[in-house]
């Protein structure tokens, strides 16, 4: 379901939001400070800082349920990957530099948009919780007449090609 395109596209360095829900079915929504996408096993792995994750880790260590979207700040390209979580653990320090790579490219992106790199790179992301999950389903997100749509292999591809640029 992931292709290479959109692994390139969710690992370039774009916004992450992570969704869950507690057991009475209360939201909760952090900022993820990076995510890798594996297009061969159908997996993501995200990142949440320990700062801000304390609720989503609850709820993760509750049912195990999550929604990541990603968006690009310049056209608003965004698509949402449900799923379920397979390992949650504390980060690692050699994930801490790629948790700093996606800061630096974060900050390239929300500056299209004209926010300064110093406020994106003062985001409190380390230390980090690592979140590894399959993902089940993909959505289209970007406003328009297709947004909420299921995305399949087919859309996917189409969706690649329409949003890049």
């Amino acid at each position: 379901m992931i292709t290479p395109e959109l692994a390139r596209f969710i690992e370039s360095g774009i916004s992450v939001l992570v969704g869950t829900r507690d057991a009475r079915l209360r939201p909760d929504c952090v900022r993820a400070a990076g995510v890798r996408a594996d297009a061969a096993a159908g997996t993501l792995t995200v990142f949440l800082p320990a700062a801000t994750a304390e609720r989503a880790l609850a709820n993760l260590a509750d049912n195990g349920r999550i929604a990541v979207t990603v968006t690009r700040a310049i056209d608003h390209r965004s698509l949402q990957i449900k799923g379920g979580v397979v390992e949650v653990r504390p980060s690692s320090p050699d994930e801490q530099s790629f948790i700093e790579r996606y800061l630096e490219l974060l900050a390239v992106d929300w500056g299209h948009v004209g926010v300064p790199r110093k406020s994106t790179r003062s985001m409190n992301a380390w230390p980090a919780y690592t979140v590894h999950l399959r993902a089940e389903t993909l959505f289209e997100q970007t406003p328009g007449p297709d947004a909420g749509q299921r995305l399949t292999p087919e859309a996917a591809a189409q969706s690649h090609r329409a949003g890049a640029r």
